[in-house]
């Protein structure tokens, strides 16, 4: 998956992929579906927007990024740094299973556990499990899920807090005491996480491919978003995310960060990416790959790639009098 888009190494045998750490991370684990440490430069960084910026800036190849969870939404930091700035490529998705151990330094038990270090998306998948076993615990904010761990492990005195919430294999590589296992409050909860590169070739189509977007309205009148979901809809285009993010520079204008079912080789797709930069101002192709999850939707009949075809067939046949 990581082979996609122009070899720009500058003749380094070896890829280097971005990410937030520090070690143990989700993030980490789905970048170790991709690559192995042994055959990649995995490059921690201390947070998702440091992760993309390093692609930008040529001191990685590529970013690994969570941009979905199951439980929490979009990671929005992610969306709207994709959505602005030199332009990015999306090359391909991953899936992680979260769940949690409640960890801490050998010698605290549970009973003396008062301030927890989480990461935000962790404290709020794991809140009903902490009101239920912890009712009383203050959560103390952390820049990774196992910012905490790190520093636990790093002898350091006063941490500010007594446990943390952080990835199961963070328990070992820190060498800290699980207090709990499976900490969770739904246990089918994952994350999707984006390799992120610079434009290259799209990856070729698979035929169970998604396509991100990041769309402008074509005006602020009554029916400016029916306008731009009708380029989807007309062509049987099926949506699996769409949502809305500010646009930044005026109160009430916003852009949609979109997930389309389908790759840029196939002709629904294509037709509606071309009736999108007809209708609408800006229109950025954050790029095609495959999906790990089954599409929601089938591809109705007149939309398939034979359809699109043999119409613009009889069209050329009617402007050279061929047909009626």
């Amino acid at each position: 998956m990581g082979g996609n888009g122009p070899d720009d190494r500058g003749g380094r045998s070896r890829r280097r992929y971005a990410y937030l750490g520090p070690a143990g991370t989700f993030t980490e684990a789905a970048l170790r579906q991709i690559a192995s440490p042994q055959d990649a430069d995995f490059l921690p960084q201390v947070d998702v927007v440091s992760a993309i910026e390093a692609v930008r800036t040529g001191a990685a190849d590529h970013a690994v990024v969570a941009i979905e969870s199951s439980v929490e939404g979009s990671v929005t930091a992610v969306l709207d740094t994709l959505a602005t700035g030199d332009p990015l490529m999306l090359q391909g998705e991953m899936i992680v299973p979260v769940s949690f151990a409640l960890a801490t330094r050998p010698g605290t038990g549970l009973s003396a556990v008062r301030r927890v270090a989480a990461h935000p998306h962790a404290w709020a998948q794991c809140r009903r499990w902490l009101q239920q076993h912890l009712p009383d615990a203050v959560h103390v904010p952390a820049t990774s899920n196992t910012a905490p761990a790190a520093a636990m492990a790093s002898g350091e005195r006063e941490l500010g807090f007594d446990a943390a919430l952080v990835p199961p294999p963070a328990v070992d590589v820190y060498g800290l005491v699980p207090l709990a296992d499976d900490v969770a409050d739904n246990h089918h909860a994952v994350t999707r996480f984006v390799l992120v590169g610079r434009p290259g070739p799209v990856p070729p189509r698979t035929g169970s491919d998604k396509t991100t977007l990041v769309v402008h309205l074509p005006s602020n009148q009554a029916g400016a978003l029916l306008e731009m979901l009708e380029q989807f809809a007309a062509r049987g285009v099926n949506l699996s995310r769409i949502e809305s993010r500010p646009i930044g520079d005026s109160l009430g204008r916003y852009s949609f960060s979109i997930d389309a079912e389908g790759h840029v080789d196939d002709e629904r797709v294509a037709e509606a990416l071309m009736g999108l930069h007809r209708v609408c101002p800006h229109v950025r192709y954050l790029g095609s790959y495959p999906r790990v999850d089954a599409p929601h939707g089938d591809v109705r009949p007149g939309t398939f790639d034979a359809d699109f075809v043999a119409a613009r067939s009889w069209v050329r046949a009617l402007r050279e009098g061929r047909a009626h």
